[in-house]
């Protein structure tokens, strides 16, 4: 019968390796499994958003045929965080809209910030394109749309956040926000729809 030996310089390194990495290994385990029961405990919701209105200062459709959109909208978005134990960094916050499951506008950057326990933050971004190129068969609705005198858009929020408990700061989650957006105008004849229009749509959150 052979059994391992530690008695030798190499078998003694080998044996010291090992126990410096099952060390190692048993650490992060502990540290992992205290962040779990601290989460767990903690019960994290994500944050959530509401559209209260939105400025139209410009929506048209154009070319032959139309395919270009011309668009400048101001949203105003508020974000309350339910937790009262944890603190929510927003660290990149990007928002476009769609129509149709298809983008309408140019990304826009948001202000960057640190939502605290119970905090409500408010957003007034602006989001717009000039002669962006559209599907044939979106410009056709759209131009229908403006016609009747309403419209959906879907506004969209993507970015990145971490979450702060006490002096601990988890790593980067995706955060994507959408939002409904009905605009009632009424009908016109004009290529140009101008307006503020209240809303107040509670916008579904993925973190």
């Amino acid at each position: 019968m052979t059994s391992k030996d530690c008695g030798s310089h190499d078998s003694h390194s080998s044996c010291n390796r090992k126990i410096v990495i099952w060390t190692i290994l048993i650490i992060l385990f502990l540290i992992l499994l205290v962040i779990l029961l601290v989460w767990a405990i903690l019960q994290p919701s994500k944050p959530r958003f509401v559209l209260q209105d939105a400025t139209v200062f410009n929506f048209n459709v154009s070319g032959n045929p139309p395919n270009l959109l011309t668009s400048n909208f101001q949203f105003t978005l508020s974000s309350r965080n339910p937790n009262d134990k944890i603190g929510i960094y927003y660290d990149r916050l990007d928002v476009y809209a769609s129509y149709r499951s298809q983008q309408i506008t140019l990304p826009s950057p948001m202000l960057t910030t640190y939502q605290g326990h119970k905090e409500v933050n408010v957003w007034s971004p602006f989001v717009g394109g000039y002669s962006v190129p559209v599907a044939p068969y979106n410009a056709l609705y759209l131009d229908q749309d403006h016609s009747s005198g309403a419209i959906m858009l879907m506004l969209h929020l993507d970015g990145r956040v971490r979450w702060k408990v006490g002096s601990f700061i988890t790593g980067k989650y995706h955060l994507h926000v959408r939002c409904h957006a009905l605009i009632n105008f009424g009908s016109s004849a004009a290529g140009v729809i101008v307006g503020k229009y209240m809303l107040t749509e509670t916008c579904s959150v993925s973190v």
